[in-house]
């Protein structure tokens, strides 16, 4: 990174002081970590944070970013795909099994089958290359908004079906009485399954009820259910709650 961002983030606090104080974003205070390592990038996507009103900390390879992250814990990482020494998969992996920080993936055109691995081990949201660093930010203060805000789920602080029991509130899911760990989109979209019972959704109506996209890659949903259904059905090839419903999507059934 080049002398202006490398040193930025080097002050006595643990995040560098923002120019955002007058601007009244409600980013004030959201804490991103970026993990990449080409500078020129990093470069802009930092400066880019900063200037939408984020506080923003950066490293630039898999093993120091992850450190940083565990020792920090922001409140979300930006996570390149490529990195020297650990990868953004191993990374986002190790990090998945200590805290349930969320994650925005940067790929390359043309590496679907690594954007669909990083969502199955827990990535929130992916950002392809090129991009434009509007765009990258517009998906940060999104996921960050889920994160805070979750989804619709009809004012039940309490969701119950198949055997499942959502604690909304306390974001907490049993499954006949034991703990079930789930990722921040997992349990979303599972809230907002249960929360209508019986009914067929798109995915595309789900890919705009719980990740707030109006358009993108239905694969997400997809990897997404493949994945709940590993931790709350008997028998994942079976499903017996997390229904497909041909040629619409997704359903469950109590």
């Amino acid at each position: 990174m080049n002398s202006d961002a490398g040193h930025s983030d080097a002050g006595p606090s643990r995040y560098p002081q923002t120019a955002h104080s007058n601007t009244g974003h409600s980013n004030t205070g959201s804490r991103v970590l970026v993990i990449d390592d080409d500078p020129a990038l990093a470069d802009v996507v930092c400066r880019y944070l900063r200037r939408d009103g984020f506080a923003v900390d950066y490293a630039t390879d898999g093993l120091a970013g992850l450190k940083k992250a565990l020792a920090t814990l922001p409140d979300i990482v930006v996570l390149d795909l490529m990195l020297p020494g650990m990868d953004g998969l191993e990374v986002c992996r190790r990090l998945r099994q200590v805290a349930p920080i969320p994650v925005v993936m940067l790929t390359a055109l043309g590496e679907e089958s690594d954007r669909i691995a990083g969502l199955e081990i827990g990535a929130d949201d992916y950002v392809t290359k090129p991009f434009s660093p509007r765009e990258l930010a517009a998906r940060v203060r999104a996921v960050l908004r889920r994160a805070a805000g979750g989804v619709s789920h009809g004012g039940s602080e309490v969701l119950c079906g198949g055997g499942i029991e959502i604690d909304v509130v306390g974001h907490q899911v049993h499954r006949r009485g034991e703990p079930v760990s789930l990722t921040a989109k997992e349990f979303d979209l599972l809230v907002y399954l249960l929360a209508h019972p019986g009914r067929a959704f798109r995915r595309e109506e789900l890919l705009e009820a719980v990740w707030g996209w109006s358009f993108g890659d239905t694969s997400t949903v997809t990897v997404h259910i493949r994945r709940l259904r590993e931790k709350v059905e008997d028998d994942a090839s079976a499903p017996q709650h997390l229904k497909t419903v041909r040629g619409v999507g997704y359903r469950f059934e109590p």
